[in-house]
């Protein structure tokens, strides 16, 4: 059974934020953090994950993730502490 993730990035000073979706969260944070990904993360050196969540299925995923994208700047960072409140970086607990 497949899993995908929708994860929240940040950069070294917390004030960007990202969101993204992929199957395989070890992988595309690892992508992010020596960008090799173009574009948006790149740019901004966002490359701290702080908050992800686990689906079933690629279509709960995907709601989940625009959702996420239409929140507010305030609504995300309060959705990231509920889990995070410290905005550690959570990569070496995912390896």
């Amino acid at each position: 059974m497949h899993q995908y993730y929708v994860y929240i990035l940040t950069n070294f000073t917390d004030t960007v934020l990202y969101t993204g979706i992929t199957n395989n969260l070890v992988r595309r944070v690892y992508e992010h953090r020596n960008n090799l990904v173009k574009g948006f993360t790149q740019k901004y050196h966002v490359h701290k994950l702080v908050y992800f969540e686990i689906f079933q299925d690629p279509e709960n995923a995907i709601k989940r993730e625009k959702g996420i994208k239409n929140l507010l700047r305030n609504k995300k960072i309060d959705l990231i502490k509920t889990e995070n409140p410290n905005f550690v970086d959570l990569y070496e607990k995912i390896i």
